[in-house]
């Protein structure tokens, strides 16, 4: 009986520290790194922003004509967008920007990448071109 009883005691204890260095283990975040875009390269709204919007049905899922607004189809999203959900003198504070940056908690669908908010940002800085 106390050979049961050590043995039992013994695979209890085994268990025990497996589990705590399973924890440990299980325990380690890795760095995730963005490559976002330099501020000082240019935009091109054509290039670099409508992709955002039009490519995989990012956005035109529920962004287009005579559904939910803006309407970020190709043709009409420069005129949707600026100057209605644009601020040049706060950037950070413009809808387009700000309502589907990854940190927002009032769009609850897509948002953008913390490289496509980085793009966006930059090309409202450099004046919301359309170009």
């Amino acid at each position: 009986m106390k050979i049961t009883q050590y043995r039992n005691k013994l695979i209890g204890k085994l268990i025990s520290a497996f589990m705590v260095a399973f924890i440990f283990i299980g325990c380690e975040y890795e760095t995730i790194e963005f490559d976002l875009p330099d501020e000082n390269e240019p935009v091109s709204f054509a290039a670099d922003i409508l992709p955002i919007f039009n490519n995989g049905n990012n956005c035109t899922a529920c962004h287009t004509a005579g559904s939910t607004s803006p309407d970020l189809t190709t043709d009409r999203a420069y005129n949707s967008i600026v100057p209605a959900l644009i601020n040049t003198d706060e950037p950070e504070m413009s809808r387009i920007y700000e309502f589907p940056h990854p940190s927002s908690t009032t769009h609850g669908f897509k948002k953008y990448t913390q490289a496509q908010a980085a793009l966006v940002l930059n090309w409202i800085k450099q004046g919301a071109e359309n170009n």
